[in-house]
């Protein structure tokens, strides 16, 4: 892991599969330097506002990309997406929606959250490899943001 103040890339997934592909497709481009994973909703919370297991992290160092399941224990995907968006120190995060979910329902939600984008996972292994890694050059290389 790397050190909590550098991270670039938060990935919130509790599939074991699912992270190992994006870790790899991530590596592949050198984009994996900087990245921390969390297995549940709760987790990515403390990261983000730097509470629990991450009490005295500087929420000032924020991520450049949130990549965010929706289907997580603890607490799901949607209310991290809301509590992140509807806080001022932290609702110029991007969050990519990266789920496996097709219901209409979850994408309008999302949306209405604030959401930057939502990806539904390829099922191909191919194709989910060269999605993540499409997605971490854009909003690693292309994307500006504010500072």
């Amino acid at each position: 892991m790397t050190d909590m103040n550098e991270v670039e890339i938060l990935l919130v997934e509790d599939n074991p599969n699912d992270a190992e592909l994006a870790l790899r497709a991530l590596k592949k481009h050198n984009l994996a330097n900087k990245i921390h994973l969390v297995k549940d909703g709760a987790e990515a919370l403390e990261f983000i506002f730097g509470t629990g297991a991450y009490a005295g992290r500087n929420i000032g160092n924020k991520p450049k990309v949130v990549f965010l399941d929706l289907k997580l224990p603890k607490v799901d995907g949607l209310e991290v997406l809301h509590k992140v968006k509807s806080d001022e120190r932290t609702k110029t995060i991007p969050i990519v929606v990266l789920t496996s979910s097709h219901e209409e329902r979850d994408l309008v939600e999302s949306y209405k959250f604030g959401v930057n984008s939502y990806i539904v996972k390829p099922v191909d292994f191919d194709k989910f490899i060269q999605a993540v890694s499409q997605l971490g050059m854009y909003w690693m290389l292309l994307n500006k943001q504010p500072q």
